[in-house]
């Protein structure tokens, strides 16, 4: 089902040229854990704005029996040979936790252990970077600098692994997963909650609502209404695109098939930020709630694909 979610208002927007700077998302999403049989997700509480990221579960022990599990939040994909080919929005500059991740279990604070990897081509190559003292932060400058510093043979070596492209530029994948051990106690219902700041791809305008075939694929994408594209495109002026950028925001779902039974109570609050934002997304049943809110509830639910958000942003907003 088609879904729109946006202020359809008339605006005075400045004057401002289009260009083709943009920047990507990294998707992320909730917590991980393998097919489980012990503990049933009986609610998810999932807030998304383009600052912030909270999600809150309650999880309950069906088995009979104590549980202790292991948790995983796995962090967005970084690199590869198509890093350098766009900019990609990293909201922390921080390499071992670059959307600034946090939990609690039951009000109690966290403590996870990160695990980090490279892939080359699909390889493990994360001790090899360690032993030539090479952070594995990829996206970081610092990385791009010590492959500088090594031997022409060395170099090569990475070269071959897949580590560095022709021109020395780092392009392996850097793989980050945090994770601790949560014991679910029999019939008790535990409450999990992470916050992190979402990754936001954007570009300086939008040409939807303009009818061209070519941006059809983002309107399915993000179920754009074409009432939607109407207010786009009356923005149209002296041969310019619609007076919007565009940001978007992928949050993966599925994640919440792994546990025993589907989720008991979903709820999913989408926050555009301003009145004039538009925002859409693909669901069922996206109700208003407030002037920049729009909620979508589910009940006895499990997800089949991942979550794709647009905010169409005016000009001058």
């Amino acid at each position: 089902m088609r879904i729109l979610a946006g202020a359809l208002l008339a605006l005075t927007l400045s004057a401002s040229a289009h260009a083709n700077d943009t920047s990507a998302e990294l998707a992320a999403g909730g917590l991980v854990i393998t097919k489980n049989d012990a503990i049933e997700m009986r609610s998810e509480d999932l807030f998304i704005s383009q600052d912030s990221v909270r999600v809150r579960y309650g999880f309950l022990n069906t088995s009979g029996r104590d549980v202790t599990i292991r948790v995983a939040f796995p962090m967005p994909d970084l690199g590869g040979p198509d890093m350098f080919k766009s900019d990609v929005s990293v909201p922390v500059d921080a390499p071992a936790n670059i959307l600034a991740f946090a939990t609690t279990a039951d009000g109690k604070p966290v403590k996870t252990a990160l695990e980090q990897k490279a892939l080359a081509d699909g390889v493990d190559r994360t001790a090899w970077l360690v032993a030539n003292h090479i952070p594995l932060a990829v996206h970081q400058e610092g990385a791009s600098a010590a492959i500088q510093k090594l031997s022409k043979a060395k170099r090569d070596e990475a070269l071959k692994l897949g580590l560095i492209d022709d021109d020395g530029e780092p392009i392996w994948v850097l793989r980050s997963t945090y994770h601790w051990m949560q014991t679910f106690p029999a019939g008790k219902l535990v409450t999990i909650q992470h916050r992190y700041t979402p990754s936001v791809g954007a570009t300086v305008g939008t040409m939807l609502g303009l009818g061209r075939d070519s941006d059809q694929e983002t309107a399915k994408t993000y179920c754009v209404d074409p009432s939607i594209q109407t207010t786009l495109a009356r923005t149209v002026r002296d041969g310019q695109g619609p007076r919007y950028t565009e940001h978007w925001i992928k949050y993966v779902l599925v994640t919440g098939g792994n546990w025993k039974k589907p989720i008991g109570d979903f709820r999913l609050t989408v926050d555009k930020g301003a009145p004039a934002t538009l925002v859409s997304f693909c669901g069922d049943g996206v109700r208003k709630v407030a002037p920049t809110r729009f909620e979508m509830r589910k009940t006895n639910w499990r997800p089949e694909k991942d979550l794709s958000i647009l905010f169409l942003i005016p000009y001058g907003d």
